[in-house]
């Protein structure tokens, strides 16, 4: 396994940010996968607004 790359199908790390690539703090709802610090840096286009 250390010379051949697996692609990862289940758990934390087989999910990964559209615009970044980084695996933690992921935005899976409605199928954004976004990252937590990209969706807040997109979610105004997007149509998203924040909520006090």
């Amino acid at each position: 396994m250390a010379d051949k790359e697996q692609k990862k199908n289940f758990g934390r790390g087989a999910n990964e940010c559209r615009i970044c690539g980084r695996k933690q703090g992921l935005v899976r709802r409605y199928n954004i996968m976004f990252c937590r610090q990209c969706f807040r840096e997109w979610a105004p286009r997007m149509g998203f607004k924040k909520m006090n």
